[in-house]
């Protein structure tokens, strides 16, 4: 499907969001809607798939499933049958468009929602996988004051290794607090968010030793 160009709008997050995927900011072909390496290298995806796929499966009753911000679905396909439905919510609508075409199930929902001001599906365990690095602290905050409703939250952030400054400002955008030797904690200042319980469930070590892609489970209160 070609992507169409963007209209301006009062969600500026969205403006750059569809920027990303109509430039190929993040890597890819032309004309083909690609949500970066982190979504694509066998050695970052197959065994973040494999250890949510084991949490899903740890469940007698299937879980209903919230992706937000799930982006070119390279990494949610294989998550689907594991659910008891699967909400894939991203907030560039050719790109849901797209993933509407490209990938079908019956467990399968696609919602093209912006998480900071829209409602969101109710569910028992949402993902956010690279995404709140991507945006200001003011919307982080907005976003996890709509995750108290579910159950678990399995959060994935690209974070330096070692000693770091969290939660530092940024405009949202292409870019993530890296630049400025700091990444996201939801757990400290500003935010405070408050849980039951974190694990953390997977870690992956970029080759320049400077970073790591950190997935944790968090029970929600």
């Amino acid at each position: 499907m070609a992507k169409i160009k963007s209209q301006k709008t009062p969600w500026p997050t969205k403006d750059a969001m569809q920027q990303i995927y109509e430039k190929n900011l993040w890597g890819g072909i032309e004309n083909e809607f690609y949500s970066g390496e982190g979504s694509h290298n066998p050695e970052i995806v197959e065994p973040y798939v494999s250890c949510v796929q084991s949490f899903l499966k740890s469940f007698q009753q299937p879980l209903t499933v919230c992706d937000l911000g799930c982006g070119d679905f390279n990494v949610g396909q294989h998550l689907v049958n594991f659910s008891k439905q699967y909400i894939a919510i991203d907030i560039v609508p050719d790109l849901i468009a797209h993933n509407q075409e490209k990938f079908k199930a019956d467990k399968l929902a696609f919602k093209c929602l912006n998480i900071v001001t829209d409602e969101l599906p109710k569910g028992d365990c949402v993902i956010l996988r690279q995404v709140l690095q991507h945006v200001s602290n003011k919307e982080v905050q907005e976003i996890l004051q709509k995750l108290k409703s579910f159950k678990y939250l399995i959060l994935t952030e690209h974070l330096p290794v070692g000693d770091y400054i969290p939660n530092l400002d940024i405009i949202s955008g292409q870019g993530i607090r890296l630049k400025k030797q700091s990444g996201i904690d939801i757990l400290k200042a500003p935010f405070n968010f408050k849980i039951k319980k974190e694990s953390e469930l997977i870690s992956y070590q970029l080759e320049d030793g400077k970073s790591r892609i950190v997935t944790s489970l968090l029970e929600i209160y």
